[in-house]
């Protein structure tokens, strides 16, 4: 494996051998294959890899919304795959945040009820000066009281990061979070992100095709055909996306 790992003790997320087949009418077809690392609490990491390469499978099974074939998946110290179905609601609830590209915002409810959401049905205390403060931070405070459809899909994101910070998750994984915003509002909702780990500490997940978008993050991890098969530390944009043709034509020249 790559060496993307830190001591037990410093990991919010920690991967062992994780695999994934999906079986179903046809033949099996294998989406991750022994993948295994750490990742330090107070870190951004960026996934990316070529086309099927197995990116969103890895999100779903680091964040307990699918279970591996195998391997181990260890979550701000709880092993989710020992967990049985309601226990691991439970924990996604109280400790794992989640940024879609399609917002996942109620239409019927405002923003500032959209954010509070989450802490409402884990029964947990809304802290009304932290849901302001962060109302603010993300440029909202005057939109509160708007509903989804009345304001810009960047706002709806923005709405969507102040919910998950809200609840002070051990991770937070975001699947492609800027992919339906235009470039201005992608680079606000970058900045947000970046700004929750090193202002809050926050732990951020994040996969993307954008090279753009995983220069924001501390560390990319690449997959290829459900491999781990290379990190950048520090990525730049355009070794990024050097990187990423380079793993896109080797697949293609295995396809072919």
């Amino acid at each position: 494996m790559v060496n993307a790992t830190v001591s037990g003790d410093n990991a919010a997320l920690r991967l062992q051998g994780v695999g994934r087949i999906f079986t179903g009418t046809g033949q099996p077809v294998t989406a991750l294959r022994d993948v295994s690392f750490s990742l330090r609490s107070g870190t951004f990491t960026s996934i990316m890899g070529p086309s099927g390469s197995g990116k969103t499978t890895l999100l779903q099974v680091a964040a307990g919304l699918d279970r591996p074939t195998s391997g181990q998946v260890v979550l701000d110290g709880v092993d989710l795959t020992g967990l049985g179905e309601a226990a691991l609601t439970k924990l996604r609830r109280r400790r794992i945040g989640f940024v879609f590209q399609q917002y996942n915002l109620l239409p019927a409810l405002t923003v500032e009820e959209n954010v509070s959401l989450p802490l409402k049905l884990a029964r947990r205390r809304v802290d009304r000066d932290l849901r302001r403060a962060l109302l603010t931070r993300v440029g909202l405070a005057e939109y509160r009281d708007r509903r989804p459809g009345e304001i810009s899909g960047g706002q709806q994101q923005r709405a969507a990061i102040a919910r998950t910070l809200l609840a002070s998750p051990a991770v937070t994984f975001a699947d492609e979070p800027t992919g339906a915003l235009d470039q201005a509002s992608a680079r606000g909702v970058l900045q947000l992100l970046r700004e929750s780990v090193d202002t809050d500490g926050r732990t951020v997940v994040m996969v993307t095709h954008d090279p753009i978008a995983a220069s924001y993050a501390d560390t990319v991890l690449f997959l290829a055909d459900g491999r781990l098969v290379d990190e950048m530390h520090n990525p730049v944009a355009e070794q990024v996306a050097a990187r990423i043709t380079q793993l896109g034509e080797t697949a293609a020249g295995v396809a072919s």
